[in-house]
């Protein structure tokens, strides 16, 4: 890192976190903007005295929008409050729904015409919702591996809530009884620094009390012994796998400031953004809006993107026939190179497609080829 004395020292932010001292991380912060404040200061000495009482004039506009603008986050926070207790009565009419705790009304006869199949007879509230849900959100769906599939089937709600010391908010997963870890309530709590920036300080999950041989965060390789080896038992090692259960041991600062190098910083800035943004997908959108990513209402703008590759397909199919009604006018030559010319079109338009849902990119049928370089090894 550079030694610059205005740079950031991510040595004394790790210090601050090291020493759980929030004063001494604001502090610390503080100084750093008075450094830039005092840097904008120099730019007012240099302008004329004319062009300067013109800037004072303006930041003083900007001082009073900067007191609206509080009271305006301090309304909001109020407003959010008020209607988060009024979701609460629908969360949790929604989980008496979900877990068979209550009947809706006319789903007693439903259920007596279908005697016939004893399954859906048996059947209570609705099986997989939270899991369902999930997977068809992108941002979570890329989290889940099969393995974890078993054992999300038992999610019985999830909310949030505010917490206020530090600020931030947590995730609640509630969990049935099952044969994949003893607790039944999972939570996920992000402090943060400014929650309008917003400026996250650190992530904090439960630890899973896995059942033995059933941690899906892990998985065990085992290596038969070489030929002629004394111990004739196969090596075992574990291994950590990917698993949306990861989500609850989310990535932390190291203590030490001499651990940390600017490559190993910018990852783990990455990893606690990617952190973060699963944490708030599961807020903002999942809980509120449960029922319509369970049915794939939510799934935004899936239609429309597939609409506009039909339409750009059609115009590409038309711009093929002319293409070629010219070409039965020119020459064979033209003929190849203008074929040629379509090949090349065709082929920029997959990538786009393929990574419209930011998942890894698939081989076309009939593409030949290497695939990429972080395919090669599974």
């Amino acid at each position: 890192m550079s030694n610059d004395k205005d740079s950031f020292n991510v040595g004394d932010l790790t210090a601050a976190l090291k020493d759980e001292d929030r004063a001494g991380l604001v502090n610390a912060l503080k100084n750093k903007l008075q450094n830039l404040a005092g840097q904008h200061s120099d730019v007012l000495e240099n302008l004329t005295p004319k062009i300067r009482r013109r800037v004072e004039v303006l930041r003083e506009i900007q001082g009073k929008h900067d007191e609206i603008e509080a009271k305006f986050r301090e309304e909001r926070a109020a407003l959010e409050a008020k209607y988060q207790k009024l979701y609460q009565p629908l969360y949790t009419k929604r989980y008496e729904i979900v877990n068979g705790a209550t009947e809706v009304d006319g789903a007693q006869e439903d259920v007596k015409m279908d005697q016939g199949d004893d399954k859906s007879a048996e059947e209570k509230g609705v099986p997989s919702f939270w899991l369902t849900a999930l997977k068809n959100n992108d941002v979570i769906s890329e989290e889940i591996t099969e393995r974890d599939e078993g054992a999300l089937m038992y999610l019985k709600d999830i909310k949030w809530c505010k917490i206020e010391e530090p600020k931030g908010f947590k995730l609640d997963f509630f969990f049935d009884q099952n044969p994949y870890f003893k607790n039944t309530l999972l939570t996920k709590a992000y402090h943060m620094i400014d929650e309008d920036e917003p400026l996250l300080e650190k992530a904090i999950g439960t630890e899973i009390d896995w059942y033995p041989g059933k941690c899906l965060t892990q998985k065990i390789l085992k290596k038969k012994p070489k030929k002629g080896a004394k111990n004739a038992k196969p090596i075992t090692k574990t291994e950590d796998c990917e698993s949306f259960f990861n989500f609850f041991n989310p990535p932390q600062v190291p203590d030490d400031d001499e651990d940390i190098d600017e490559d190993r910083a910018e990852e783990l800035q990455n990893l606690m953004e990617q952190d973060y943004d699963i944490g708030s997908t599961i807020r903002e959108k999942i809980i509120p809006h449960a029922v319509s990513w369970f049915t794939g209402e939510a799934i935004e703008g899936e239609e429309f993107d597939i609409d506009n590759d039909d339409e750009d397909d059609d115009i590409d199919e038309d711009e093929d026939e002319d293409e070629e009604d010219d070409e039965d006018e020119d020459d064979e030559e033209d003929d190849d190179e203008d074929e040629e010319e379509e090949e090349v079109s065709k082929t920029k338009k997959k990538p786009s497609i393929l990574h419209k849902k930011g998942g890894r990119p698939q081989p076309n049928d009939g593409q030949q080829g290497e695939r990429p370089p972080e395919c090669k090894q599974q």
